[in-house]
């Protein structure tokens, strides 16, 4: 409950702003944040707003390697600024790590980098920083389940159902709704989890911390703050149609939710690793897209339409059978493309721990698509002879929902989990001792 109590209180300091607090704030670094020096600083100065207290390894700077390369802090610019002095920097990125205790009594903290010689890493990336865990791999997947409620949710009534008959909106709403509340809230709890690893700070001061590296310096950052901010004009235009009752509203909402998912995508390996393009951005997108919509119309046939509307039950499961066909080709297309991207090998497959999860992931698509045949070949044309018996297919709904909530698990642990690397060609390849 305290952790939990800590991330809401963060939250609330990421939306309110900076003015509203005492405590001291970073102006201006040098190096600035992410800068590629071509020769090695003498010192290293951040400029506070405010006079804070200094101590001796206030400022540290650290190597690739985690070797020590600064010395002992020191103030001045009456109090406002705090120096490190560094010895001579061979060709490098490094990484800067600062606390300081404001007047306020709050100690400050934060971190960027900066390269000499070379592009330096994004603060999620710095020295010290461990990558994402199994907790972030379940926030991912919740992440995932709250998309697919909200815009698998709305598109299933757009596209299958055509509008939200009366008997199904008040739980229609309130899915829709957990989901967009859902994706606000897990989204901010993802950033902070990232940042905590990335800062490396007890729990409690990293409400205090400076943020703005990681915020605004990374794609990751960004995309945060776009889809937080897109998602709450997508439950804007979510609120009018419950209060108008029109379905109108739910167009809106349902391109801007499309739309700022891609934040997921724009920041992921697709769009950043060597070897990205626009082209596995945009296929990353598709496959996304895809399999929120098939998830979320899943989730919305078995737990609103079954059991609410039985005078639905027929035209809906056709109409999602026939629009699950496409969106199956459009998961399979994109994501057989994307493996070839990020599989150099192959035997990449068995060998690196990205390949093993893929290839469970695709053992599960494997059952996911014989129960989608079974449906479509089976049960489907059933229903359209509006003969045999279809009671099972409560439950087999259900079951077949629980599978792709296991694929967007998978999905998640291979989001946070980096590609194999592909190996240069002999033509490419650096010479020994250039």
């Amino acid at each position: 409950m305290r952790r939990l109590a800590i991330v809401i209180g963060l939250a609330a300091s990421l939306a309110a702003p900076a003015s509203a607090f005492a405590h001291a704030a970073v102006k201006s670094t040098d190096p600035s944040y992410r800068e590629r020096l071509a020769r090695s600083p003498a010192t290293v100065l951040i400029r506070f707003d405010q006079s804070v207290t200094t101590v001796p390894n206030a400022i540290v700077v650290v190597g690739e390697k985690g070797n020590v390369v600064s010395g002992a802090a020191f103030s001045a610019g009456n109090g406002r600024d705090v120096v490190v002095p560094v010895r001579r920097l061979p060709k490098g990125a490094y990484t800067v790590r600062w606390h300081v205790l404001s007047s306020d009594g709050h100690a400050v903290s934060g971190l960027f980098t900066f390269g000499v010689g070379v592009a330096a890493p994004p603060p999620t990336e710095a020295y010290g920083a461990s990558g994402p865990t199994r907790v972030e791999h379940v926030v991912r997947w919740l992440y995932f389940l709250s998309l697919s409620l909200c815009v698998g949710g709305i598109g299933f009534a757009l596209v299958v159902l055509r509008g939200v008959p009366a008997v199904l909106s008040s739980r229609f709403y309130w899915l829709t709704g957990l989901g967009l509340v859902a994706t606000i809230d897990v989204g901010i709890l993802a950033f902070v989890l990232r940042a905590e690893d990335a800062l490396q700070l007890p729990f409690e001061r990293l409400l205090y911390a400076d943020l703005s590296p990681i915020a605004g310096g990374t794609r990751l950052g960004v995309a945060f703050s776009a889809m937080t901010l897109g998602f709450v004009l997508v439950g804007v235009f979510l609120y009018l149609a419950w209060l108008t009752r029109r379905t109108v509203f739910l167009w809106p909402a349902f391109v801007l939710g499309l739309g700022f998912a891609s934040g997921l995508s724009l920041s992921g390996h697709s769009a950043v690793d060597p070897g990205s393009t626009r082209v596995s951005a945009l296929a990353d997108w598709l496959h996304l897209s895809a399999a929120l919509l098939w998830v979320g119309g899943l989730v919305f046939l078995a737990a609103c339409v079954w059991p609410l509307a039985p005078e639905l039950r027929r035209e809906a499961f056709l109409r999602f059978s026939r629009l699950a066909t496409i969106l199956i080709a459009v998961l399979l297309g994109a994501g057989i493309y994307l493996g070839v991207v990020r599989l150099p090998a192959l035997s990449d497959l068995w060998r690196e721990s990205y390949g093993q999860v893929l290839l469970v992931k695709i053992g599960l698509v494997s059952i996911a698509l014989a129960w989608g045949a079974f449906h479509h070949f089976v049960a489907r044309p059933a229903l359209e002879r509006r003969s045999g018996r279809t009671g099972f297919l409560a439950r087999s709904l259900v079951g077949e929902a629980a599978v792709a909530m296991a694929i967007l698990l998978l999905a998640a642990v291979l989001v946070d989990s980096k590609p194999p690397a592909a190996t240069p060609t002999p033509s490419k390849a650096v010479a020994p001792g250039r």
